[in-house]
């Protein structure tokens, strides 16, 4: 009888779960090492007493079926765990575009139709440059930014959809937001099947989405989780074997951070190191704040972002995760904020809050949390790591080459494709894997 493949995952975020569920599940002896003391990564919960705080508010949508799937299979119930709606951009003031539920294009044209705050040449106007997407394929040159792509689109247009989903999807304003990728997560969510475009969004910590169930799921299964262990070094055992920190595995799977896959591969794979060590990030802040009594008009609200309004959206953990008077206000390419502070971008969040939402009196500040690389910079033309580092030893993320930016879906897939490419020479006991273009 063949011994188990041993496989190594680096990283205990999404893409690193996924990978580790996906080889432990097809007969792999896996262990997984996280340097922080805690699994997640850049989706994981702050705090496990009230209020129940994440490093940062994510939005899933109904396309995200990989995700979905893999909290399915580690025992958690998204229909629980996630609040389902259909597409709706709703702001303090005033109902955005909302998306009735239906087939995908059907539902896009009436919703488009039926939003009476644009006039019918700015409908019209969005309907004729959709349809023209979708007769390219959704697909433009690499070069262009979105800003570029949508132009002589009506500024309500613009303002009050291009914008904001750029910026929710991509974490990289309109202006050198990549097009391409854009334009796949218009095609994903809008029209690839019947509630593809829904939004889901948590109703408890992230860390009860996917990291903890799947951390029960793999110590069920045999696997080891070493938490708080930073891995030190790589040896190079040839044939597709390595070592890791001196334990020898028959693959690795690097899903730590892109900075920290570099450290290890620097001496194995420069060329890749400095790829990989080059990407630029944008950060996300989120301001918690808590004013006892408040409501917002929906879970989740846009709001007009300016140089002196830093959050795009506000999120009401009452209505979300019963913490009422609990509010999570949410500011994606944050790098200017980041520069300024997070006292003063607090400051300037309570502001807003007064000034969007009529708060008056007292707001209590909770908590502000900053992740400075919550994701890469998704620019145009932007050239990403590949998966294949070298024989039997694979970069897992959401920042590895891909049509994908960088959200949970995108890390998913990438941890199950690796883990499928390492699985697949061990059943067959080869133990060198290598991708070819």
């Amino acid at each position: 009888m063949q011994p188990a493949c041993r496989v190594a995952v680096i990283g205990g975020g999404w893409a690193g779960l996924a990978a580790a569920v996906r080889a432990t599940e097809s007969g792999a002896q896996v262990t997984l090492f996280e340097m922080a003391a805690q699994l997640g990564g850049r989706a994981r919960s702050v705090s496990e007493e009230l209020p129940l705080l994440d490093n940062g508010q994510h939005i899933l949508i109904g396309a995200y079926r990989d995700t979905l799937a893999l909290m399915r299979r580690v025992g958690a119930d998204p229909d629980q765990l996630l609040l389902r709606t259909p597409l709706r951009l709703r702001y303090p003031d005033h109902e955005g575009l909302r998306l009735p539920g239906g087939q995908p294009l059907i539902s896009f044209l009436r919703g488009v139709l039926s939003y009476r705050r644009w006039p019918w040449p700015a409908r019209l106007a969005l309907l004729a440059r959709s349809t023209a997407w979708l007769l390219q394929g959704f697909r433009c040159a690499p070069r262009l930014s979105v800003a570029e792509l949508c132009t002589g689109l009506p500024r309500p247009v613009l303002q009050d959809l291009v914008e904001p989903l750029c910026v929710a999807a991509l974490n990289t304003p309109a202006d050198r937001a990549s097009a391409q990728v854009f334009l796949r997560v218009l095609k994903d969510a809008l029209f690839s099947g019947p509630g593809s475009a829904d939004l889901l969004l948590p109703r408890r910590p992230l860390g009860d989405l996917l990291p903890a169930p799947a951390a029960r799921w793999l110590q069920a299964q045999g696997a080891s989780l070493r938490l708080g262990q930073r891995v030190q070094a790589l040896m190079d055992l040839g044939e597709g074997r390595w070592q890791v920190d001196g334990e020898d595995f028959d693959a690795v799977l690097l899903a730590c951070p892109p900075n920290e896959a570099a450290r290890l591969t620097e001496a194995i794979a420069p060329g890749w190191a400095v790829q990989a060590r080059g990407l630029r990030y944008e950060p996300i802040i989120t301001v918690y704040l808590r004013r006892l009594g408040s409501r917002l008009p929906a879970p989740m609200v846009a709001l007009k972002e300016s140089a002196e309004a830093p959050a795009q959206f506000a999120f009401d953990q009452g209505q979300l995760s019963g913490q009422p008077g609990l509010f999570a206000f949410v500011i994606s390419g944050a790098e200017a904020w980041v520069n300024a502070g997070l006292a003063a971008t607090g400051d300037a969040v309570e502001a807003q809050a007064r000034a969007a939402l009529g708060w008056q009196g007292p707001i209590g500040r909770v908590r502000v949390l900053a992740e400075k690389r919550a994701t890469f910079a998704c620019t145009p033309g932007l050239i990403r790591p590949g998966m294949q580092i070298a024989p039997g030893l694979l970069a897992v993320g959401d920042y590895v080459a891909g049509p994908y930016p960088a959200t949970l879906e995108g890390a998913v897939r990438a941890g199950l494709a690796a883990a499928d490419v390492v699985i697949s020479p061990c059943k067959t006991g080869r133990k060198s894997t290598t991708i070819t273009a």
